[in-house]
C-alpha cells in the first residue's frame, strides 16, 4: 500500500508573501490614518519581500501552484490597492472624480497587467517584461507620496500632478513597452573588486536621500520602456503600445481558437 501524500503548503515562502501582503495592508492603514511616509516605506518593504519569497522558493525547492497563486493576490494588494489608495489618500481627494478614476485606472492596470503576466508564465521572453512591472509601478506612485511629504509638499495642492503620474504608471503596466527583467544577470559569478565599491557607494548615495534616489531610480526604469522603443522601431504603431502580441496566451489562443473553427468550417463545406 502506497503511503498517502501528506498534504499542506510550504512555509518559508509563503510567509514571507504574507509578510509582503502585511506591508501593503499596513500602507493602506497608514494612508487612512495620514501617516504618508510610513505607508510609501511600507509598500518599498512589500517589495523586498516580493523579491525575496520567489527566490526562497527556488532556493529551497518550495515552489508550488498555491504559492504561486498567492503571490500573485498579495501583489495585488500590496502593488495595485495599496498605491492607488494612498496617492488617492495624499493627493487626490481634491479633484473629486477625477482624483477616484486616475487611482482606479492604477488599479485596473495592476490587475491586468498581473493576469497578463500569469497566463505568460513559461512562453515570455525572461529577459524582458512586456509593460512595466506592478512593483516597479507601485515604487513610482509611493516614490512620488514619499518624496512630496519629505519635502513637505501638500500632495492636494499638485493633485492634477499626482493624478498624472499614477494614471500614467497604471498605463505603462498594460503597455507593450519592453523593460529589462535583469533576470539574466549571474548573482553567482565572480565580478571586479571594483564592483563591491560600486555596490557600497551605491548604498550610500541611497542612504542620503533615500525618498529621492529611490523615487528617481524607479522614474527612470518606468520612461526607459518608452524610449527604448522609440529609439530601436523606425514607424512606432498601435500594435508597439497596446496591441496584442504573438507573446500573449490569450491572443495565442484566440489564434488557435479560429485557426480550429476555421479547419472545422472547411471539413464541413
Amino acid at each position: 500500500m502506497s503511503e498517502q501524500k501528506r498534504k499542506g503548503i510550504y512555509l518559508l515562502p509563503n510567509l514571507l508573501t504574507t509578510a509582503g501582503l502585511f506591508s501593503g495592508f499596513f500602507a493602506v492603514v497608514s494612508s487612512m490614518n495620514g501617516r504618508f511616509e510610513a505607508a510609501a516605506v511600507a509598500i518599498f518593504i512589500a517589495m523586498i519581500f516580493d523579491g525575496l519569497d520567489g527566490r526562497v522558493a527556488r532556493m529551497t525547492n518550495t515552489q508550488s501552484d498555491f504559492g504561486a497563486e498567492y503571490d500573485s493576490m498579495a501583489d495585488m494588494v500590496s502593488f495595485g490597492m495599496a498605491p492607488a489608495l494612498v496617492a488617492y489618500n495624499w493627493g487626490l481627494t481634491e479633484l473629486g472624480k477625477l482624483g477616484w478614476l486616475a487611482a482606479f485606472v492604477y488599479v485596473a492596470g495592476a490587475a491586468l497587467r498581473l493576469a497578463r503576466f500569469n497566463t505568460q508564465v513559461g512562453i515570455a521572453d525572461k529577459r524582458f517584461f512586456q509593460g512595466l512591472a506592478s512593483p516597479a509601478a507601485a515604487a513610482v506612485v509611493s516614490g512620488l507620496v514619499w518624496v512630496g511629504v519629505e519635502y513637505d509638499v501638500v500632495g492636494t495642492d499638485y493633485g492634477l500632478v499626482v493624478a498624472a503620474v499614477t494614471g500614467l504608471a497604471g498605463l505603462l503596466m498594460v503597455s507593450n513597452f519592453k523593460y529589462n527583467s535583469f533576470k539574466e544577470v549571474n548573482w553567482h559569478g565572480k565580478v571586479p573588486f571594483v564592483a563591491l565599491l560600486l555596490v557600497l557607494l551605491i548604498f550610500v548615495v541611497v542612504a542620503t536621500e533615500p525618498a529621492l534616489v529611490l523615487f528617481i531610480v524607479f522614474a527612470l526604469y518606468a520612461l526607459a520602456g518608452p524610449i527604448n522603443t522609440f529609439r530601436t522601431v523606425d514607424k512606432v504603431t498601435l500594435d508597439d503600445v497596446v496591441g496584442d502580441h504573438e507573446e500573449d496566451a490569450d491572443f495565442k489562443n484566440e489564434s488557435s481558437n479560429a485557426n480550429t473553427q476555421s479547419n472545422d468550417d472547411d471539413k464541413v463545406t
